[in-house]
């Protein structure tokens, strides 16, 4: 803590995304991360973006790096937000594996 400077117990402004980890049944909380009823069918996203946590995650098990991520696949959005996407992948496994099947099946005729 730096000297003068006082700790505020309270949440910042734009709030917290809290999600429950499948495996241990905690809430977690996401800075980065929000969901909103009408954005992405209320999925995961990256707050202040329309980009999905599956979509990142998608990206990244076909190969991109982190770096690309950021630089030419996403250039609005941070490395500590990928990672954060990562995370929340760590805790919610299937839901988010489910959404990047449907994403990534062949359109039906």
């Amino acid at each position: 803590m730096i000297a003068g400077t006082k700790t505020s117990q309270r949440a910042p402004p734009w709030g917290r995304f809290v999600g429950m980890n499948e495996t241990t049944a905690t809430a977690t909380a996401y800075r980065y991360l929000t969901r909103q009823p009408g954005v992405r069918s209320g999925q995961a996203i990256i707050e202040g973006t329309r980009v999905g946590v599956h979509d990142v995650i998608g990206l990244l098990q076909n190969g991109e790096s982190v770096d690309s991520m950021v630089t030419r696949c996403f250039p609005n959005i941070t490395r500590a937000q990928v990672y954060e996407c990562l995370a929340y992948y760590e805790d919610h496994r299937g839901e988010i594996d489910v959404l990047v099947a449907r994403q990534m099946a062949p359109a039906a005729p």
